[in-house]
């Protein structure tokens, strides 16, 4: 093992250390929450961008709606979380399947603006339905107890759990990645004619990075219904989808735990600005944004590996 793996490896060993540790250091577990939902939400995102080479602008559509069906499930049909949670992660799945199928044979900005309409349509059934609240949102969803025994209402209880399943999200998305499955999805990225003149399937690989991806992102909507207790229309609406975009690029697009920073970074400049200067924090945040772009072009973390790998040869390069 190189140095620079071992430095990945005590690097993820010690930021676990400190998600286990948050609640008892004095970092306000709410916050946290949502900073790992929208780590989620953003590492979903990267599987279709960074790893398969597909642009949507249509991601809030899963967040949203899963985020409605399970504070619905719960709240009116007495659905414990992890059925609720469950069921929020299929209905985004099974909306990506829909969206996928129409949108998966075109690509660029015909494949962007396709998912971007079909998400506008989510956002006006979100609007309309009658179990959603309209403008107003769904209100007072419990987190009742996991499996019937465990009781959420305690932030620390549910703040483990939410940990626990970001862990399972990120090692299932690094494991489904290193796989042959997402090697494959990499030789699409990275050129698709040759991948389709050896044989393989693009369509059907798209597809399914397509759903595997919008499953996830469900599954970040329904944590986070779970954790606030509300799902509102700004869940669905096309700028959250600009957000989980601007987390990615931010942190590292095609990078393992770029989007996990980049959602860091920008949820965390929404909670410290708000109070403070308004409506002016997406202007703040854009100008970060475009400052990190032009300093690095890779995103954060990416620049850093890069800069380690090059360290790396250097070191393991003779001199002449």
């Amino acid at each position: 093992m190189n140095n620079t793996a071992k430095l990945i490896r005590f690097t993820y060993a010690a930021l676990l250390v400190l998600a286990l540790l948050a609640p008892m250091l004095g970092l306000y577990p709410v916050f946290v929450m949502k900073l790992l939902c929208f780590a989620i939400f953003a590492c979903a995102f990267n599987l279709l961008l960074g790893f398969t080479g597909l642009l949507s602008f249509g991601h809030a559509a899963f967040f949203g709606s899963a985020a409605y069906i399970t504070g619905w499930l719960i709240k009116s049909q007495n659905l414990t979380p992890e059925l609720g949670l469950l069921a929020g992660m299929a209905g985004a799945g099974l909306i990506g399947l829909v969206v996928g199928l129409v949108a998966i044979r075109r690509q660029g900005i015909y494949f962007a603006m396709i998912t971007l309409a079909i998400a506008q349509m989510v956002y006006f059934v979100c609007l309309q339905a009658p179990f959603t609240g309209g403008e107003d949102g769904l209100q007072g969803v419990p987190r009742g107890a996991l499996f019937g025994l465990l009781s959420l209402e305690s932030d620390t209880a549910m703040y483990y759990l939410v940990v626990a399943v970001f862990l399972a999200c990120f090692l299932g998305i690094s494991r489904i990645v290193r796989s042959p499955f997402g090697q494959v999805l990499k030789m699409i990225r990275e050129n698709e004619p040759r991948a389709i003149s050896l044989g393989y399937q693009v369509d059907r690989y798209k597809l399914l990075a397509f759903v595997l991806s919008a499953a996830l992102a469900g599954l970040a909507g329904s944590l986070k219904t779970l954790i606030m207790g509300f799902a509102t229309l700004s869940d669905a609406h096309w700028t959250m989808s600009g957000e989980v975009i601007l987390m990615t690029l931010l942190g590292g697009v095609g990078t393992l735990f770029g989007p996990v920073f980049g959602a860091g970074i920008v949820i965390s400049l929404q909670d410290l600005l708000a109070d403070k200067v308004g409506s002016w924090v997406t202007v703040i945040i854009g100008v970060i944004f475009v400052l990190c772009v032009l300093a690095f072009r890779k995103g954060v973390v990416g620049e850093l590996q890069a800069y380690l790998e090059r360290r790396r040869r250097a070191a393991t390069t003779p001199d002449a």
